[in-house]
């Protein structure tokens, strides 16, 4: 199963050629390629999977989806061991 997991973009820098950033997803900060996302910046949102950021996303749809996870978590649908990051806030 594939989990993808919004973020919000921090920072942006360049790393052996590619375009790479640092994501908050809840508290937890990640380092994420962006070539699939060339044109987002600083602040707005992205879906994340497996190190590579797939989607830009506005503030409301990210909420929404984190929402969703939280519902998840809540209903216990997943071994506490597998949890994403804490989706507490936005």
């Amino acid at each position: 199963m594939c989990l993808a997991i919004p973020g919000k973009l921090l920072e942006i820098f360049d790393e052996n050629g590619l375009k790479m950033g640092t994501v908050d997803v809840n508290g937890s900060v990640t380092r994420v390629c962006l070539e699939y996302v060339p044109e987002i910046q600083i602040g707005q949102y992205t879906i994340i999977h497996a190190g590579f950021a797939l989607k830009i996303m506005d503030e409301e749809e990210a909420a929404e989806s984190l929402k969703l996870w939280q519902e998840l978590i809540e209903s216990g649908a997943f071994d506490p061991e597998e949890l994403p990051p804490s989706t507490d806030e936005l």
